[in-house]
Parts: C-alpha cells; sequence; structure tokens
C-alpha cells in the first residue's frame, strides 16, 4: 500500500486531469481543475517541508502572491512579456524571498518557526495592500494573459489546463527526485534527529535553507498560474488563511508524503464547491468538516483503505456464556 500511495496513486490523479477534457468535462469542470492543480502545486511546497524537513509554515502564501504580482508587474511595466520568461523570474523571486526570510525563520523550530512565517507572511501581506500601483487591496485587473513562446495558447481552457497539468507534474517530480537524493536522506534524517545528522558531519541548517527555497520557488509557480488564470491580483493571495489551506490540503491528503499534498488540493477544492452550492454560508458547515477530517483522518485520503482495512482486523467482543462470564 505504500507503493501505491507513493507512485501510483499520483499517476493516477495525474492521469484523471489530462483525461478530463476528452472525457466531455464542461468550461467549469476544467476551471475547477485547473484551480485544484495550481493549489496542488501550492501544496507540494509545504508538503516538501512537512515531510521533509517536519518544518510547518504559515507563510507559504507569501511566495504565491510574490509570482502573482511578479505577473502583475509584468503586464504594468513590461506588457507582452512571454510566459515562458515570466515564470522562471517569477520562480526566483519567490525563491529568493523564501531564502531571505528562511536565513531568520529557520534559526527557530516548533511554535517558533510557525509564528515567525506567520510575521513575514503578513509583513508581505501588509506591503502588498499599501502597492497604490496595484490598487491596494482592491487588487488590479490584468485584461488578458500573457503569451507563450508567442503564441496565445493560454488564453483558451484547455491551453491553461495543460500547462498547469504539465507544471504540476514537473513539481511533483522535482520534489519526488530531490526527497529520493542524498539531499532528501539528510533532510529528513535532520527532521528526526539534528544532533545524530551532526555527528555525521552534516549541518541540517543550510538543508533545510535550501528545501524552503525550493518550496518557495513552487509556490512562485503557483502564483504565477493563479494570476493567469483569474486575470486579477490582489493581497488575498498573500493572507495568512490561504497558508492555513495549503496547509489543511497536505493534512487531508496525507501529510506522509507528496501524493498527499496533489489529491487533498483536489479533495478541498471538490468540497468548497459542493458546500457552496448547497448553502451560501457553507463556510459555517466547513470549517466542522476540516475539524472532524483532522480528527478522524489520522493518515489522510490516501491513508484511509489501511484504516478501513484495521477496522476490519479488530477483533470483536469476547463471547460469554450462559451466565455471563467471558469465556476462555
Amino acid at each position: 500500500m505504500g507503493a501505491f500511495r507513493r507512485e501510483v496513486a499520483p499517476l493516477l490523479l495525474l492521469a484523471a486531469y489530462a483525461l478530463l477534457p476528452w472525457l466531455g468535462a464542461d468550461g467549469h469542470a476544467l476551471t475547477l481543475a485547473a484551480r485544484a492543480m495550481i493549489f496542488g502545486l501550492g501544496a507540494l511546497g509545504v508538503a516538501l517541508l512537512v515531510a521533509g524537513a517536519g518544518l510547518v509554515s504559515l507563510g507559504h502564501a507569501a511566495t504565491l502572491g510574490v509570482g502573482a504580482y511578479a505577473v502583475a508587474a509584468a503586464a504594468e511595466y513590461a506588457p507582452g512579456t512571454d510566459a515562458a520568461m515570466l515564470l522562471p523570474a517569477a520562480m526566483l523571486l519567490a525563491g529568493g524571498f523564501a531564502a531571505l526570510t528562511g536565513l531568520a525563520a529557520l534559526r527557530t523550530g516548533g511554535v517558533q518557526f510557525i509564528m515567525i512565517t506567520l510575521a513575514f507572511g503578513q509583513m508581505a501581506f501588509f506591503l502588498a495592500g499599501s502597492l497604490t500601483v496595484f490598487n491596494g487591496d482592491d487588487g488590479v485587473s490584468l485584461f488578458g494573459r500573457s503569451p507563450l513562446l508567442g503564441t496565445r495558447a493560454l488564453d483558451g481552457r484547455l491551453g491553461l489546463h495543460f500547462a498547469a497539468l504539465a507544471l504540476l507534474t514537473l513539481g511533483w517530480l522535482l520534489c519526488r527526485t530531490v526527497l529520493l537524493s542524498r539531499f532528501g536522506r539528510v533532510l529528513r534524517a535532520a527532521r528526526e534527529s539534528p544532533e545524530r545528522v551532526r555527528a555525521l558531519g552534516f549541518e541540517p541548517y543550510p538543508y533545510r535553507l535550501a528545501a524552503y527555497a525550493l518550496a518557495g520557488a513552487l509556490g512562485g509557480a503557483a502564483g504565477v498560474l493563479q494570476a493567469e488564470a483569474a486575470e486579477f491580483v490582489s493581497p488575498a493571495t498573500l493572507g495568512w488563511q490561504r497558508s492555513g489551506e495549503l496547509l489543511f490540503m497536505v493534512i487531508l491528503g496525507g501529510a506522509g508524503g507528496l501524493p498527499g499534498a496533489m489529491w487533498g488540493a483536489a479533495a478541498f477544492v471538490l468540497l468548497e464547491e459542493w458546500l457552496s452550492g448547497i448553502t451560501e454560508h457553507w463556510r459555517i458547515v466547513f470549517g466542522p468538516l476540516l475539524i472532524l477530517s483532522v480528527l478522524w483522518l489520522r493518515g489522510g485520503l490516501l491513508g484511509l483503505p489501511d484504516g478501513l482495512r484495521r477496522l476490519r482486523r479488530r477483533p470483536g467482543p469476547a463471547p460469554r456464556d450462559a451466565a455471563g462470564d467471558a469465556s476462555t
């Protein structure tokens, strides 16, 4: 089952995304799928930190905001910039932001790390809200998507869908390769016992900083896709609520690895869409469901089959004789 979760589960989800346009999905379904893939890409960065380094960040959405505002800046000051140039530039900026803030944040751990990442994220949020050139808290409309390799491939739903799918696939493969490499082994070992890793001659800090920067770069890529999909950028992208949603996606899918982030993002988007169709006060219902899923889905969605199997194997109460005593 472990191999299924690591290898087969993500491939099944990616295949479903790839086949969705050919299965008669309408425009709304493609929009939901694109949103799930964008969130999945952002959640992969969170999963890399949680599963690889044991770091829980509440400021990861700031890197999505850096990527989104890079698109807005290009539209304002260099209109017509190709997405093939914009994407790596945004990833570099978001990774640089993560590395810069990580220099201080990674000196701490536990609750202190959570709070300092939250503080950096909120600083970025309020900075974005003060940018009058981008209409502050009101955000800015982009009035069209960026060209891709000199074409208007991103203008249609299909082009954006497959661009998001390509980036999600590459993001998963990159994170998977990193975690399976010597770098990833040191990172995971430092998560379990930093002192033992130091005794072996490895200093955990630079490994964690590199992972933190990589997670930020993935967030920047997700921010670019989000800005292109919505054709709108606002400080809401950087809010701590979005960071919390990304973290919950990882927990919902299964915090033990990368596939859970992808499945959790898809489940999150579908659950949000379903509840919003039932009531306009869907967030009142959504909150308790999140709490229940954390309490009862300890292994996440991908761990649900194992949990059901354990329940079936659990022995029942011992039979009793006529006197009411347990039989031997």
